[in-house]
């Protein structure tokens, strides 16, 4: 693998879902060659000479989704999303804003035998130190996204019971869509018949891309393609998200003779793995342990006035747990109190809870990680035999935390000791809160979005999946 990408994407280090290909299948197709042209091309194979042709150069939006495997290969990765890029746009003079995830604090913080505060600000510093302009956190777009998610599921539960009535098909369960292996695979995999179920709700990645390119931006009088967004997650599929089409947007634009006209602009422009932020801490030869604890910046970060970090338990985002309690109260009339209770089905990746009324049940919900667990579901599904109203799903066993980009175990140190650490430290120090209480999506909703649901929200915090009917990958099974 050439220097140009970061050591850490090789093939041995991948834990996703699938299990990773060798090589890429776009790549051994012929230059400019389209599914039309795939039985001529088939034909000229069998019947002529080799014809040696050069490998194709495609992009992560090209990616197949062949076999779940997004970073195997060298000619899948977006040149941006590296190292090399990251650095070069601090270099070039560009306003570098860096979102961290909770779960990448977490990982850090536990290789340095730190708390996720600790570990926050010392990034603080180190990013700083090398040119970023500004930290943020994603519990705090998170908190946002579950608001949002909050509210789609009490209008898809109260639209149930008069869909039925009309013989229409239920939209329940409703299907968490943070994950972007799962999406991946819903859409290329799965096709129409699944998607309609699937949570419309940006990830916090992206929420926090959108506040910030399409509102605060507007707000600080930057222009969003002279800003460039990077963010720290757990999971290499965070680069294919940030890299779709759906999340970037028309800015009008001048090119100082008054000539106006449209620019594609990314809501997040780059990922970073935490393995990655930890290469680049050594890269730079840095003893991060000894590194400043700098003030955090607010504007974008679950953080109190007294510096205490604030947000949902839960280590995949705590979609099942915060819906589940708003639900109950918002359709019930029952609040919850201390933690909820999941009950174990095949594994403790498969977990259940319950809500009754009157002796009748009238929630149930599942945390569902793992693609085993995942493909058991999805056949219920498809079966209409599935009759939880919401899942929370994961591609990555024990999800979250667990994702391949996450810092791998210490030498003698088991990747089931890594996991049951991080969900330790994970919380440490950090007070569970209400998102709805949450005063900077309180206030994002006063000054930008009016209220969760709204026409404003769906068009910057909502976002459409498209099913792959027939790709060039069913067609190569074919030859």
């Amino acid at each position: 693998m050439s220097e140009k990408f970061s050591a850490t994407l090789r093939i041995g280090d991948l834990n996703d879902f699938i299990a990773p290909s060798q090589a890429c299948i776009v790549g051994q197709l012929k230059p400019n060659s389209t599914p039309k042209s795939l039985n001529n091309y088939e034909k000229k194979a069998k019947v002529g000479p080799a014809i040696a042709t050069e490998p194709v150069k495609i992009s992560l939006k090209d990616c197949l989704a062949c076999s779940g495997c997004i970073t195997s290969a060298e000619t899948v990765m977006l040149e941006k999303q590296s190292l090399d890029e990251f650095l070069s746009s601090i270099n070039k003079g560009k306003t570098v804003v860096v979102s961290i995830s909770p779960q990448s604090r977490a990982s850090l913080a536990a290789h340095f035998g730190l708390s996720p505060l600790q570990a926050f600000k010392k990034l603080t510093t180190f990013f700083k130190s090398i040119g970023v302009k500004a930290v943020f956190d994603t519990s705090c777009s998170r908190d946002l996204a579950l608001i949002e998610a909050c509210n789609e599921f009490v209008v898809r539960y109260n639209q149930r019971k008069s869909s039925e009535d009309d013989g229409c098909k239920t939209s329940l369960p409703m299907i968490s869509s943070a994950c972007p292996g799962w999406i991946c695979y819903a859409e290329k995999t799965l096709g129409s018949y699944i998607l309609p179920y699937i949570s419309s709700v940006k990830s916090p990645q992206q929420t926090i891309g959108a506040i910030f390119k399409r509102y605060l931006c507007q707000k600080m009088c930057l222009r969003p393609d002279e800003v460039y967004h990077v963010t720290v997650m757990p999971c290499y599929d965070k680069k294919l998200e940030a890299s779709r089409e759906d999340f970037e947007f028309e800015m009008e634009y001048s090119d100082g003779n008054n000539i106006h006209g449209d620019l594609r602009v990314a809501e997040v422009d780059s990922v970073l793995t935490s393995g990655e932020v930890l290469e680049l801490i050594q890269l730079k030869s840095v003893d991060f342990s000894s590194l400043d604890q700098s003030p955090l910046d607010k504007m974008l970060t679950n953080v109190t006035d007294d510096e205490n970090l604030y947000g949902v338990d839960g280590s995949s985002g705590g979609y099942a747990e915060t819906i589940f309690r708003h639900a109950a109260k918002a359709l019930f009339e029952r609040d919850i109190e201390g933690p909820l209770e999941f009950r174990m089905i095949r594994n403790s990746d498969f977990r259940e809870v319950f809500l009754e009324v009157e002796g009748k049940t009238v929630l149930r919900f599942a945390l569902c990680y793992g693609f085993r667990n995942l493909q058991n579901v999805v056949r219920k599904i498809k079966t209409g035999k599935c009759d939880y109203d919401f899942l929370e799903i994961m591609a990555c066993p024990s999800g979250c935390l667990n994702g391949g980009g996450q810092i791998k175990p210490k030498p003698g140190q088991s990747a089931k000791d890594l996991i049951q650490h991080l969900e330790s430290v994970y919380m440490e120090n950090v007070m569970v809160s209400d998102p709805f209480q949450n005063p900077i999506a309180r206030g994002l909703y006063d000054e930008w979005l009016e209220q969760p649901g709204s026409d404003k929200a769906k068009k910057y915090l909502h976002t459409q999946y498209h099913p792959v009917v027939k790709s060039i990958t069913s067609q190569l099974h074919n030859w």
